[in-house]
């Protein structure tokens, strides 16, 4: 690997069930020192591995998000998590809230594969945004406050709607979003998808792969509040009390894959919006949690992100300093290339320097 901030490489061990999907991760946080957690794109599971040693976790855990949140359609359907964060012994997630174009196969003929590139899906799992409480490593659906008794943390989610969910029905009027939402343009057409998560205090910021808007990516910031047991809602905040601030950022014409924040800055992982390959980027937005909204900001380019030729394709960045001992990220890739995979059980992800 010829990137001049490559460190090393982890090694991360699954369970039998979940073999195939060390091959579809799509997001990676590392908490307490010691425990990764990832999400794939085509479950409704989150994962847990444990610091093993300094470049191996194993003792894989798998929670099923409906034991915790009801899902708004069977289990089965994939929620495709996306970003995963960590606050106040709440883990969040959230799921891309994206249209999806079916595939063309190369074994059917052509007529099939144009039916079935004119087909676009809506998946109710794809729309959760929610929160688990986590103590110790472990998740609980209601579990009390470990600093403050009286305080009960409660499993909840951004209510559902029948379409989307209050964020996606808040957007539909956007100036800048709003088409992409009503005309339902797939994901993968930079069509609206989220792809990160980050959170300070109680701001909560999601990072956009598309739409890229003229070269521009866009950070979205909300807060939330319980509205009733297990359910959130979105607060009025900024100037114009709206239900969510808009943030343009330009990372070369790339759309965000992951965020992460670091103290005030937010760290963010840029790749394309489209199905392609490379480049993929990290950049750091400093000072990112003051930032006032409808600004544009140019974040600070860091470093390259290798990748390959219809693979390897990184979706997924976590801060590693707590095990690598010097300031790091540990990433992972979406359709790895073979070589990293390792037995019939294990995947390969890699950590660089932050400079």
């Amino acid at each position: 690997m010829s990137n001049s901030n490559f460190l090393n490489q982890v090694l991360l061990t699954f369970v039998d069930n979940f073999k195939e999907h060390r091959e579809d991760l799509s997001a990676v946080l590392l908490t307490h020192q010691k425990y990764l957690w990832l999400g794939s794109d085509e479950t409704s599971t989150i994962e847990r591995l444990s610091l093993f040693d300094t470049d191996k976790f194993t003792e894989h855990q798998q929670f099923k998000v409906s034991d915790f949140i009801s899902l708004p359609a069977p289990e089965e359907e994939e929620i495709d998590i996306e970003g995963l964060a960590y606050t106040d012994y709440y883990l969040w997630f959230v799921g891309s809230h994206s249209y999806k174009r079916k595939k063309t196969k190369p074994e059917k003929p052509d007529t099939k594969n144009l039916q079935r590139l004119a087909k676009i899906e809506s998946e109710p799992n794809r729309y959760l945004l929610g929160r688990i409480p986590m103590i110790d490593g472990k998740l609980f659906s209601s579990c009390p406050h470990p600093q403050n008794p009286d305080v009960q943390l409660n499993a909840a989610k951004l209510e559902v709607m029948n379409q989307g969910n209050l964020l996606t029905t808040a957007l539909a009027d956007d100036a800048h979003l709003g088409l992409f939402i009503k005309a339902e343009v797939p994901g993968k057409d930079n069509g609206f998808d989220i792809e990160g998560i980050g959170i300070y205090q109680n701001r909560i910021f999601l990072g956009l792969r598309g739409p890229v808007l003229r070269g521009w990516a866009v950070v979205l910031e909300i807060e939330l509040e319980d509205s009733t047991p297990g359910l959130l809602r979105l607060k009025q905040i900024g100037e114009a009390q709206e239900l969510y601030k808009k943030h343009f950022v330009w990372l070369n014409g790339l759309g965000i894959r992951d965020l992460h924040i670091d103290d005030k800055d937010l760290l963010i992982l840029a790749g394309p919006t489209m199905d392609l390959d490379g480049p993929v980027q990290v950049y750091r937005w400093i000072n990112a949690v003051d930032s006032q909204e409808n600004v544009f900001s140019n974040p600070d380019f860091v470093q390259d992100i290798p990748y390959g030729n219809r693979e390897e394709h990184a979706e997924g960045m976590t801060l590693f300093e707590d095990v690598a001992g010097i300031p790091s990220i540990l990433v992972v890739y979406d359709s790895p290339a073979k070589t990293r995979l390792v037995g019939d059980d294990s995947v390969i992800a890699d950590v660089f320097k932050l400079g």
